[in-house]
């Protein structure tokens, strides 16, 4: 049978998502756990691999096992086996046709930027902190450039290993509450650094340091050399996956919120 499962958990104690010798993994502790389930040796596929410190609000995983276990047991005993910073959050059997990449119709990310004077402490390690004041106005209009299909080389890291750099961004919004900014974004999938790299991009823009027409500019040179800073791993979160319907997933996820934090940018 084919399961699969939804995952939450905080990166900022892991060498990102991906199993890697003498590193510590997401993915190495949900197999760990989930083997022990099962009583046989699991090897699980996610939508989309997490890098070091990034964190994940429902992360879609899929594996296939001889074992039958109700969905109660599967996530039940795999937490009772995982971290405190790691959670299965819901399981179901899906059909074999079935890929957490493959199936997948876009992937949403959340990107928190906290803007204030004073640096962090309760949220050390869970918000990108910029002390200068961003102007979100000029972020949202830079953004806007961005939306459709482009070529996005400007925006991927050097060691990016995607065969082309072609990405439809669906969704693309900035906003403001209290000290804190959101850059949500939604596209069909994602390069390695994409919406880190976008978040620097458009965090200079704001400081205004760029003007906001810098992100059609980037994308037409297509050239990463010349792009902004990569924003830091801490703010960045993985929301949720799409699927087709058919497979009847009980998704979950909605973005991270953090309340009003005292204090300013000034």
């Amino acid at each position: 049978m084919r399961v699969a499962m939804g995952i939450e958990y905080d990166g900022s104690r892991y060498c990102g998502w991906q199993r890697q010798d003498g590193n510590r993994t997401v993915q190495a502790e949900i197999e760990r756990a989930v083997s022990f389930v099962a009583n046989e040796s699991i090897k699980v596929v996610c939508a989309g691999r997490t890098d070091t410190g990034v964190h994940a609000v429902e992360q879609v995983v899929h594996f296939d096992t001889k074992a039958e276990r109700r969905k109660r047991s599967w996530i039940l005993g795999s937490n009772a086996n995982l971290p405190d910073d790691v959670s299965v959050l819901w399981a179901h059997e899906v059909s074999e046709d079935f890929h957490a990449r493959f199936s997948a119709r876009s992937r949403r990310y959340r990107y928190v930027i906290l803007n204030r004077f004073t640096r962090p402490a309760i949220l050390a390690g869970r918000v990108c902190w910029e002390h200068v004041p961003l102007d979100v106005q000029r972020m949202q209009a830079a953004a806007r450039h961005l939306l459709g299909e482009h070529d996005f080389t400007s925006f991927r890291a050097l060691a990016c290993q995607a065969r082309h750099a072609v990405r439809e961004i669906h969704e693309l919004r900035v906003t403001r509450l209290g000290c804190f900014i959101h850059i949500d974004i939604v596209a069909n999938a994602f390069l390695h650094h994409m919406v880190r790299n976008i978040a620097g991009v458009l965090m200079e823009i704001g400081s205004g340091e760029r003007d906001p027409e810098w992100t059609r500019e980037l994308l037409e040179v297509r050239d990463r050399s010349l792009g902004g800073v990569t924003a830091p791993a801490a703010g960045l979160y993985l929301v949720n996956v799409e699927y087709p319907g058919n497979f009847h997933l009980p998704q979950q996820g909605s973005p991270p919120v953090f309340g009003m934090a005292q204090g300013d940018a000034t």
